[in-house]
């Protein structure tokens, strides 16, 4: 129940969710100008410029770091976040999202021997179909030459916080020292919450999003910039939370 909890609150608090709250409102009260304002929300969190400066601003406390730079440790800790599942002819397909910069870099980082292990989480959800994205991670690294014996597996987890006990638990040791992959938008959170089990963390972000230049479609509303401005409000959310939490 708590995970439905957890992904349900920022839903509420969504720019979607407030905008069709406004609409609402101000039907039921006979406002215009409630309704009126409910779509300049709608317009303004819809406009490409809005999300990509909001999505830039989640990651700026992180910049592009070489492999080779990266200071040795006990384990390389890749998040989960990255695989997505189709559904066929009773079949189960995995594809790559947008963030396979996490297991790819882990991979690196391993090669280059940045340390001995790489941890990978058995995240999978209550809805979700198939096994969990860290058996699938790991078969994928077996292909690429990572030995399976170098490779651990946490036990199943469902967010970050579940992540960093479970890593926790494997490693099974004082003053432990990893180097944590994710996303640049997600490392502050993941940063905190390892560090909140006394875990020593060497952050090596990546899946930045691209710099670009500015152009008319920016100021342009699409569903595509809405739902990045939804994902940088549902960031800032999980931030808040852990930062009280820890």
């Amino acid at each position: 129940m708590n995970i439905y909890i957890h992904k349900f609150l920022p839903l509420i608090i969504s720019p979607l969710f407030f905008v069709f709250f406004l609409l609402v409102c101000g039907l039921i009260l006979k406002s215009r100008k409630i309704s009126i304002i409910g779509i300049i929300f709608l317009i303004f969190f819809s406009l490409p410029i809005i999300s990509y400066k909001l999505n830039m601003y989640l990651q700026k406390d992180y910049t592009p770091q070489d492999v080779s730079n990266i200071n040795n440790s006990d384990a390389i800790v890749v998040l989960s976040g990255m695989v997505s599942t189709i559904e066929f002819k009773d079949k189960i397909k995995y594809e790559f999202e947008g963030a396979v910069d996490r297991i790819l870099s882990g991979i690196d980082l391993l090669k280059y021997n940045k340390a001995p292990l790489l941890i990978l989480t058995r995240s999978k959800l209550p809805w979700q179909n198939g096994i969990p994205e860290g058996e699938y991670l790991k078969d994928f690294s077996i292909k690429l030459g990572i030995p399976e014996e170098s490779i651990l597996l946490t036990d199943n987890v469902q967010n970050t916080d579940d992540e960093a006990k479970s890593v926790k638990k494997l490693l099974n040791k004082k003053n432990a020292e990893i180097i944590l992959v994710t996303s640049a938008f997600h490392m502050p959170r993941a940063q905190k919450v390892f560090e909140a089990q006394q875990i020593k963390v060497i952050p090596f972000a990546v899946d930045f999003k691209n710099s670009k230049k500015i152009t008319f479609l920016d100021f342009i509303p699409s569903a595509s910039a809405l739902s990045q401005s939804s994902k940088f409000v549902k960031e800032m959310i999980g931030r808040i939370y852990y930062e009280f939490k820890y």
